[in-house]
């Protein structure tokens, strides 16, 4: 059996280095993944409740056409698919902010990689994408 995984040693850090910005992206984007983890959890709930009912109805001999042709918008597979999409967008985005800041406080590519579980490839390429703008926050006020 294999130990853990050794990283390369990297000098400490005490915190965030002042590199200018008035905003912590990275805060800012695990707080979006946040929101967005708790809105999938509301919406998944909701999915499991309509498939215990669809499992209900498949269990009293209807047919499937009959039973997805009368169940009401959005269907289980649209509500996965929704929940998929939004996490796979928040969790990219939070990947992107987190090894940006630690590129800021001067970690290696190589330890970011180690870190993340990927290639160094991959987090260089990870940082060349553009920054994305955080997922919206449907209970904040409208911009003025």
């Amino acid at each position: 059996m294999a130990g853990p995984q050794q990283l390369p040693a990297e000098p400490e850090q005490t915190g965030p280095q002042d590199d200018g910005r008035e905003r912590d992206t990275a805060l800012a984007a695990l707080q979006d993944l946040v929101r967005e983890i708790d809105r999938c959890a509301v919406e998944l709930q909701g999915a499991r409740e309509r498939a215990e009912l669809l499992l209900a109805e498949r269990r009293t001999g209807r047919a499937w056409l009959d039973i997805v042709s009368a169940e009401a918008r959005p269907l289980v597979v649209e509500r996965i698919t929704t929940v998929l999409s939004a996490l796979a967008g928040a969790g990219s985005a939070w990947r992107r902010a987190q090894a940006r800041a630690l590129q800021d406080e001067q970690v290696s590519i190589n330890r970011i990689a180690a870190l993340f579980g990927v290639t160094r490839q991959r987090i260089s390429a990870l940082l060349r994408e553009p920054a994305s703008d955080p997922v919206p926050d449907p209970d904040a006020a409208p911009p003025a």
